[in-house]
C-alpha cells in the first residue's frame, strides 16, 4: 500500500520528556514517516519543560513521575477525551513503544476494532530490576511483557541479538529488525580536538577512557567504576571522561572523584567530546541496541563492551573492540590496558568501527518500520476478508 494510505497512532512512554536513545529514535522515525506522506499522531506523557521539541502532532496522556526516577513518567491509560481523539484520527495501525498502562489500553482498543498493533522494543526492562534489588520480580515483569507483546500483530527489535532474546522468551513469533543509524556527518574522527582536551586538563599523551550515556545505575556504573579501580591497580595511567547526566551522578562522583564530568552535552559539543577520547567502555546489559556504542565507533573509537544485546550486534571481538562477560571488570581492565599500551591497535580497531558505522543510513533503517506497518495492515485486511466468507 502507498505511504499516504497509512495512519499511525504512536503511543509512547516518554516521547520527548527525556533525551535518550529510545526517544531520539522515535522522533527520527516520525520525521521519516511524515516525509514519506504517512499520517502520524503521537500520544505520550508530557512535561512543562521537555528535553526537546517533539516531531509531529503530540497529544498529552495523563501520567505521574516514576518514584525514584522522576525525570521519567508513567502514563495512566487512555481517558475518554484521548479515546475520542483516537477515533477521530482513525488510525489503521497502532504502534506502542513502552509497556505501560497506556500501551496495554491502546492494544486493547486496536484489537476491539480490528486494527493491527505493533510494538517496538527499545530496552530490556526486565534487566533493570536487579539494579534496584528487585530481581525476584523479573518473572512477573516478563509475564506482563509477554501478555502485551503476544497481543500485538508484530514486534520490531533493534538488533538480531535482541530479537533472539524475545523469541526465546516467547514474546511473539513475528519479530523483524528496526535497527539504529548514526549521523556520520556529526559523529566522525574529524571532531577530535586536542586543544579541547587540554582545556579540560587532559595532556596529549594521556589515555582517555570514555563513558557516554545517562548516569543511572542500570548502565552498570558499578562495573565501570570497578574496572577503573582495577586499571589503576595495574598501574595503567589513564583519565576518565564522563559525558552525560543523571540521578546517579553523585554516586559516581564519590566512586570516581578524579574523573572529568562534562554533564549533558549535545550537538557539536557532544561530537567533539566523543571523538576526543581514546576508547569507550560500555559495560551495560540493559540496552536493546547500543546507540552510544555506534556513535563512538563512528567517531573512530574502539569499544570495550560486554556480551549483551546492546553490543554483540556491533562490536566484533578483536576487530572493532573487545567484549567481556557481564560484570567481569577484571577482564575489562585487561582489555583497556591492552589498548593503553598499543596505540596502533586502537587506531586499527577504530577504523574497523568506522566501517561498521558507514553502512547505517537512517532512512534505509526506518523504512523497515514502514514495511512492517504495510505488512500487518494488509494481513489484517486479508484475515477480515476470509472471516466474512
Amino acid at each position: 500500500m502507498e505511504p499516504n494510505e497509512i495512519r499511525v497512532a504512536l503511543v509512547s512512554g516518554n516521547y520527548n520528556c527525556v533525551r535518550d536513545g529510545a526517544n531520539k529514535a522515535l522522533n527520527r522515525l516520525v520525521g521519516y514517516l511524515l516525509r514519506q506522506g504517512v499520517h502520524v499522531r503521537i500520544y505520550s506523557p508530557t512535561v512543562e519543560h521537555p528535553a526537546f521539541e517533539p516531531t509531529g502532532d503530540l497529544v498529552s496522556l495523563p501520567s505521574v513521575p516514576i518514584p525514584g526516577r522522576s525525570e521519567y513518567r508513567i502514563s495512566l491509560g487512555l481517558p475518554p477525551h484521548v479515546r475520542k481523539d483516537l477515533a477521530e484520527f482513525a488510525p489503521n495501525v497502532v504502534h506502542v513503544s513502552s509497556p505501560d498502562f497506556s500501551a496495554h489500553r491502546a492494544v486493547s482498543w486496536a484489537r476491539a476494532r480490528g486494527i493491527p498493533a505493533i510494538a517496538s522494543v527499545h530496552t530490556r526492562f526486565d534487566t533493570y530490576l536487579a539494579y534496584y534489588k528487585l530481581g525476584n520480580l523479573e518473572p512477573m515483569v516478563r509475564a506482563i511483557l509477554r501478555r502485551l507483546y503476544l497481543r500485538c500483530d508484530a514486534l520490531v527489535a533493534p538488533s538480531e541479538s535482541m530479537a533472539a532474546v524475545l523469541r526465546a522468551q516467547r514474546m511473539n513469533r513475528d519479530i523483524s529488525i528496526w535497527s539504529r543509524g548514526v549521523d556520520r556527518e556529526h559523529f566522525n574522527p574529524g571532531r577530535r580536538d586536542m586543544a579541547w582536551r587540554r582545556s579540560i586538563g587532559i595532556a596529549d599523551d594521556e589515555f582517555v577512557v570514555l563513558f557516554l550515556g545517562r548516569l543511572v545505575m542500570e548502565k552498570a556504573l558499578d562495573v565501570f567504576s570497578d574496572a577503573m579501580d582495577e586499571l589503576g591497580e595495574k598501574n595503567v595511567k589513564h583519565r576518565v571522561l564522563i559525558v552525560g547526566e543523571g540521578p546517579a551522578r553523585g554516586w559516581l562522583e564519590e566512586r570516581l572523584p578524579d574523573a572529568i564530568y562534562t554533564g549533558h552535552l549535545a550537538g557539536d559539543d557532544l561530537a567533539r567530546a566523543v571523538a576526543s577520547a581514546d576508547v569507550m567502555l560500555n559495560p551495560s546489559v540493559t540496552e536493546a541496541f547500543g546507540n552510544v556504542t555506534l556513535e563512538a565507533m563512528a567517531s573512530g573509537l574502539p569499544v570495550v563492551a560486554v556480551n549483551a544485546t546492546g553490543a554483540t550486534n556491533l562490536v566484533i571481538h578483536g576487530q572493532s573492540g573487545f567484549l567481556a562477560e557481564p560484570g567481569d571488570y577484571e577482564t575489562i581492565a585487561d582489555e583497556l590496558a591492552t589498548y593503553a599500551a598499543d596505540p596502533k591497535l586502537r587506531r586499527k580497531h577504530g577504523q574497523a568501527g568506522i566501517k561498521v558505522a558507514q553502512g547505517r543510513d537512517w532512512d534505509q533503517i526506518n523504512s523497515a518500520v514502514l514495511r512492517t506497518y504495510s505488512r500487518v495492515i494488509e494481513r489484517k485486511k486479508r484475515h477480515a476478508r476470509l472471516t466474512r466468507r
